[in-house]
């Protein structure tokens, strides 16, 4: 209902899912935001939620609004949609041409201290705070930020809906692939280069065989019980 749909966006109060079937982000939540005199509308969004090794990544994207988006940003969309040569290509077009680009990253330490859920956020703040222009407005896949004080709005797939949480998606997938190419030098035989830390049948075989690395993330069911069915146990 669209009367809805506009006091969920006015209020932040609830998340709105994508319509069935809509695979091109489109320019709809900004150009609605734009009549209401929001002009600077940053789209956050996440990679690496749910893998069992490595940080997680946040990005947010600042698009041009007065220009042609739609055609400067041909090809953006779900980054989970792309291949890497197209999500790597699409990267540079979004670092050329958006108006301001934010990214944050989370260590594996604090995910396990914390939570994924916190440390998802905290990322999401970084990437805001990285921004060189402070939004009006924030976009955001999925989630809410109760501690940053802007009005806002979560998208149940909102990279699938909205062209900057898209372009923010493509940033933060790019970014962290970089970084799980690093820790597959430094962590040999897990195969990260591969599978990005996600908990594929290839991943878990490695576990298995070399149990975790530093990389890893002790909290996450997999990597826990194996390492707690590796625990000596106590003779009482």
């Amino acid at each position: 209902m669209p009367s809805r749909r506009r006091d969920a966006a006015s209020t932040g109060s609830a998340a709105t899912a994508v319509p069935a079937g809509r695979c091109q982000p489109t320019l709809e939540e900004e150009e609605r935001l734009k009549l209401q005199g929001h002009t600077l509308i940053a789209g956050l969004d996440e990679a690496g939620r749910g893998c069992l090794a490595g940080p997680v990544v946040a990005a947010a994207a600042m698009l041009p609004l007065e220009e042609d988006c739609l055609r400067l940003f041909d090809g953006v969309r779900d980054s989970k949609q792309l291949s890497t040569s197209q999500r790597e290509r699409l990267y540079t077009v979004i670092m050329e041409r958006a108006v301001g680009v934010g990214v944050g990253v989370v260590s594996v330490e604090w995910i396990d201290r914390y939570n994924i859920l916190r440390a998802t956020r905290l990322a999401m703040q970084q990437a805001l705070a990285a921004l060189s222009l402070r939004p009006t407005y924030l976009l955001v896949d999925a989630l809410k930020l109760p501690a940053v004080r802007l009005p806002q709005l979560a998208l149940i797939k909102g990279d699938a809906r909205c062209l900057s949480i898209a372009a923010a998606s493509i940033v933060a997938k790019v970014t962290r692939d970089r970084l799980m190419l690093a820790l597959d030098e430094q962590y040999p035989g897990y195969g990260f280069a591969r599978h990005k830390g996600y908990s594929t049948a290839e991943h878990k075989r490695a576990l298995a065989a070399l149990g975790p690395s530093p990389a890893h993330r002790r909290t996450f069911a997999p990597v826990r019980v194996l390492l707690e069915a590796r625990q000596p146990s106590l003779n009482l």
